[in-house]
């Protein structure tokens, strides 16, 4: 880990992700003394009221303070991409780690199950499943993690190919050791590295999707204060009140690009034929 840091420190991409997603972190985990204001009162005297001294973000339709809102909402939008992505990522792990090291009709069976899953447009997936059942955060986040697993399967079976017939796998069989213990405890941690970059990605892809699914009303639910519910009030007052739209627009766009540009050198960091750049 500490060399992982120095290569992230060294890497541009990768630093200015983090320099990037630092801020959110920060105000997630200290939203109630960040936020001037409480998140859900309503303010009838100040409905709609532009940014000010008072309320740097403006207010919203009930006059709660936007700023309050979008702080908050960092929690809930950090909370549904780590929950989802460690969902899939655990998922995708166990298939593809038990697909790559058995191969045969396994590996055949595991795989065209993730062609079809890869078949359905992800996000129409997630609208079905989502109306069926009750508007929830933890619906959300379960629902994401179990449509989102399949690029992890792909990539961690194709580690485990390359790596199940190494020395000290040959030898972990040489002593008796028990398949499961073989899998989990020496060939799927050598198999991990482009695991981190996914999920890294698979972040603020989960992040998107909620606020795609708050924006529609069938995400997490009002008053709780989520950067898609905030935008659902926007589009309705777009012409008097722009910051409703502009400020939790921001937060999503400098989230989001914070992941991705991790990912991306979190990527060039493990791949091999770049470490020598990157370290």
């Amino acid at each position: 880990m500490k060399d992982l840091f120095k290569r992230v420190a060294r890497h541009h991409l990768a630093l200015a992700g983090l320099i990037i997603l630092i801020p959110m972190f920060f105000c997630a985990l200290f939203a109630p003394l960040i936020a001037p204001h409480d998140p859900i009162e309503p303010d009838i005297k100040n409905i709609l009221a532009g940014p000010s001294f008072a309320h740097p973000f403006g207010t919203d339709t009930l006059g709660r303070d936007v700023l309050s809102r979008v702080i908050y909402g960092t929690r809930i939008s950090l909370l549904v991409g780590f929950v989802s992505v460690g969902i899939a990522i655990l998922i995708g792990m166990i298939l593809g780690a038990i697909s790559g090291y058995y191969g045969g009709i396994i590996d055949e069976v595991m795989m065209r199950f993730v062609d079809l899953m890869m078949c359905f447009p992800t996000f129409f997936l997630i609208l079905a499943v989502i109306a069926i059942l009750e508007p929830s955060i933890w619906n959300i986040m379960i629902v994401i993690g179990l449509t989102s697993w399949m690029n992890t399967a792909r990539l961690v079976r194709a580690e485990i190919l390359s790596i199940k017939n190494k020395e000290y796998v040959m030898a972990a069989k040489a002593q008796g050791l028990g398949e499961s213990r073989i899998i989990f405890r020496h060939v799927l941690p050598n198999a991990v590295s482009p695991v981190y970059v996914v999920a890294t990605l698979g972040i603020g892809g989960a992040i998107l999707t909620e606020s795609a699914l708050s924006f529609l009303g069938i995400g997490v639910q009002p008053p709780t204060p989520s950067w898609g519910n905030i935008l659902t009030q926007a589009k309705d007052n777009i012409e008097v009140a722009w910051w409703l739209s502009l400020y939790p627009g921001l937060a999503i766009f400098f989230t989001v690009m914070g992941y991705n540009l991790l990912g991306e050198g979190l990527r060039d960091i493990f791949d091999p034929r770049r470490k020598g750049a990157t370290s």
